[in-house]
């Protein structure tokens, strides 16, 4: 959850004029280690994340598929060193789908 600039502003003006951390958390509704966090930095403004890098490396997933597209779930999450629940929702997110065209 993201607090509000102003919120931030106020708790930790609080406690630099001399209130006590237990009760700015309890006043501002924020727990004691948002709070301490707060102190510490000296930048109160939110941060933003980035993307994340996972393990899987998605270039490499689709060349993969490419080469073999029969290969099993868990076979492929051995070959990437990955759980097969990674694979299923990195194909996903990749809009690939495996159709069996043998029942057809």
């Amino acid at each position: 959850m993201t607090y509000s600039l102003d919120l931030r502003e106020r708790a930790v003006s609080y406690v630099r004029s001399g209130g006590r951390q237990s009760e700015a958390s309890r006043i501002f509704a924020v727990t004691t280690r948002t709070l301490y966090g707060w102190l510490r930095c000296g930048d109160l403004s939110p941060k933003r994340c980035g993307p994340r890098r996972g393990k899987l490396d998605k270039t490499a997933l689709a060349a993969h598929v490419q080469a073999h597209p029969d290969a099993l779930l868990r076979e492929r999450a051995a070959v990437f060193g990955v759980s097969s629940v990674a694979i299923f929702k990195a194909l996903r997110q990749m809009q690939f789908t495996k159709k069996n065209d043998a029942l057809r």
